[in-house]
């Protein structure tokens, strides 16, 4: 089941140059019109899977697998709020690798940092008084009371985190994702089909299409 076939209709006035008539009509894709899960679903632990997504696997892929259709592929999308792939999904390496030398300009400056980051520090009774990863300033430092009274000061209390730890550890927090359980599927397609009707209005011809009177308002 493709996504795009069951966008519904608009009928524009159409802008070819070789149309026949000044009102010849065609019809477009509504691509404003957008499905979203349910609130009871979306917030129903028991409905999702989460999965960590594998070296070059693709949304088509993962939904061959999960749902034997890759053209359910935007259920993965949907379900994971995703509206950009080329962003918000996780490069392979060899990607991500030719991602890093076009955005750091060699080899080299993979390895300079990005930023600095706090050092976990604990106590003597093992209680954490600095959490670690807060991004600082390069000389952060830190001090502290200890138990017994003695002020305590850590001159280098923050570490850097190169160029290539960075990218690495942001790409593969997108690896994460929640899938829909097999046995919640008919039901999202239903309310998809439904939300993608259209109600009756000045512009409504059928459930499927309504009428377009300005095209400037479709960014023409």
């Amino acid at each position: 089941m493709s996504y795009f076939r069951e966008l519904p209709n608009i009928s524009a006035v159409s802008l070819m140059p070789d149309r026949q008539r000044s009102d010849e009509k065609v019809l477009v894709k509504n691509f404003f019109k957008r499905a979203k899960l349910r609130t009871d679903i979306d917030m129903a632990i028991t409905a999702f899977n989460f999965r960590s997504i594998r070296e070059g696997e693709r949304p088509d892929t993962l939904a061959a697998t999960i749902y034997e259709d890759p053209e359910l592929d935007w259920v993965i999308l949907i379900t994971n709020n995703i509206t950009n792939i080329r962003d918000q999904w996780p490069l392979s390496n060899n990607d991500l690798h030719d991602y890093m030398l076009d955005k750091y300009g060699s080899e080299s400056a993979l390895s300079d940092p990005h930023h600095y980051e706090t050092k976990e520090i604990r106590d003597g009774s093992g209680r954490t008084i600095l959490e670690g990863g807060l991004e600082v300033d390069e000389d952060f430092s830190f001090s502290y009371t200890s138990l017994n009274g003695n002020f305590e000061s850590v001159a280098k209390a923050a570490g850097p985190v190169s160029n290539l730890r960075y990218e690495t550890l942001r790409n593969d927090a997108k690896r994460i994702i929640r899938v829909l359980k097999p046995e919640f599927l008919g039901g999202f397609i239903s309310d998809m089909r439904a939300i993608m009707k259209y109600e009756t209005s000045s512009q409504y011809i059928n459930r499927t299409t309504k009428a377009a009177y300005n095209p400037r308002e479709f960014g023409v």
